[in-house]
């Protein structure tokens, strides 16, 4: 399954609507969220934590939200690069 999955987001590389980066694992991040969340259309954050999900929709928590997309865009790498990340990973599940 994670094989495909890493067919398909090497497939988006390179199209006009989606941007695609990977963090490398060695990446230098300036600071890391230790939580997942999406923002949707800069009108309402979704956040996921071990025990909760919260929906902030107001302009500090949102603006909180895309300054660490920001920290995380930073570490990224786009096109070629993260085809390469991407491929090494996919790579190392093939059988010996």
């Amino acid at each position: 399954v994670m094989a495909a999955q890493l067919d398909r987001l090497a497939g988006l590389i390179g199209l006009d609507t989606v941007e695609l980066g990977v963090i490398p694992l060695g990446a230098q991040l300036r600071r890391a969220p230790s939580h997942g969340f999406w923002i949707y259309d800069r009108r309402r954050v979704i956040v996921e934590t071990i025990n909760t999900e919260m929906w902030l929709d107001d302009e500090e928590n949102i603006a909180l939200y895309e300054r660490a997309w920001d920290w995380m865009a930073e570490a990224a790498v786009h096109g070629s690069q993260a085809r390469r990340l991407i491929g090494r990973a996919r790579a190392s599940m093939e059988p010996l």
